[in-house]
């Protein structure tokens, strides 16, 4: 798989709205210390800053695969120390008692060899602890396929449209971790952000989502795939009574704790 060149500033723009599902799925994190935190696709390091809250005494060790997304992150929580690497091929010098992916692993490609390889990599009653975005199959992202699949597009962005697999459901994530784990908690939740148009959808993934299928083009055609894309968006999502619309952002969650 291609490894896109991500943006940290145009990430963080939403960084509050961003921050809720992250303080989710701290809220459901087991009580008690910490020795050894891994944050496994840290990006820029908001999450990162919210576990060394929460865990003042904790070793703290951020990975991530972008290089501005590190550098961002080290400015941003100078006290921890942070690494390049990849969730599929990291392997920690020690078990740690956490690793904590904050919206990084839907990108991986092998979530059912992955997901079992990350809960192995425990310590003893250590804690595996994921949100992902689910939300392939919301407007925002068939619009995103629908503009790429025009003929204008269609080979150039053919690879950019299959760079995220859907994500396992619950059932699958049960199969893949309840057998090495003591416990496991699953959960989905719907976010509904409220944005000012859908000019500020398109604000919200040009740092994320959009940026497989921006960084294949120049800059004539990425500005003819947003003006295409903006048209297929407002089909999608008509303003509201107050002019606003309301993006849904569906996140998936598990909490487990591997076996002692």
């Amino acid at each position: 798989m291609t490894r896109v060149a991500w943006s940290p500033d145009i990430y963080l723009r939403f960084a509050d709205d961003r921050a809720r599902p992250t303080r989710d799925l701290l809220a459901a994190l087991p009580p008690g210390p910490r020795a050894q935190v891994v944050d496994l696709g840290c990006g820029p390091g908001n999450s990162t800053a919210l576990l060394a809250a929460r865990y003042p005494e904790a070793q703290i060790l951020g990975i991530d695969p972008d290089g501005a997304m590190l550098a961002a992150a080290r400015a941003a929580v100078p006290q921890v120390r942070f690494q390049k690497g990849r969730a599929e091929d990291w392997l920690p010098a020690t078990p740690p008692d956490m690793i904590f992916a904050n919206a990084s692993l839907q990108w991986a490609e092998d979530h059912d060899r992955l997901l079992p390889r990350l809960l192995g990599l425990l310590a003893p009653n250590g804690i595996l602890a994921v949100q992902m975005p689910d939300n392939l199959d919301e407007p925002s992202h068939l619009a995103m396929r629908e503009v790429a699949a025009l003929p204008e597009w269609r080979d150039s962005l053919s690879g950019a449209a299959r760079q995220r697999r859907a994500l396992p459901d619950a059932k699958a994530l049960h199969r893949l971790l309840r057998q090495g784990s003591s416990a496991l908690q699953i959960w989905r939740t719907v976010y509904h952000v409220e944005l000012p148009d859908v000019g500020a959808i398109i604000d919200w993934f040009s740092g994320s989502a959009l940026r497989p299928y921006l960084s294949v083009l120049d800059k004539d055609a990425q500005a003819r795939f947003l003006d295409r894309y903006r048209s297929a968006l407002s089909e999608r999502y008509p303003p509201l009574a107050m002019g606003q619309v309301l993006l849904g952002f569906p996140r998936l969650f598990f909490v487990a704790v591997r076996k002692g």
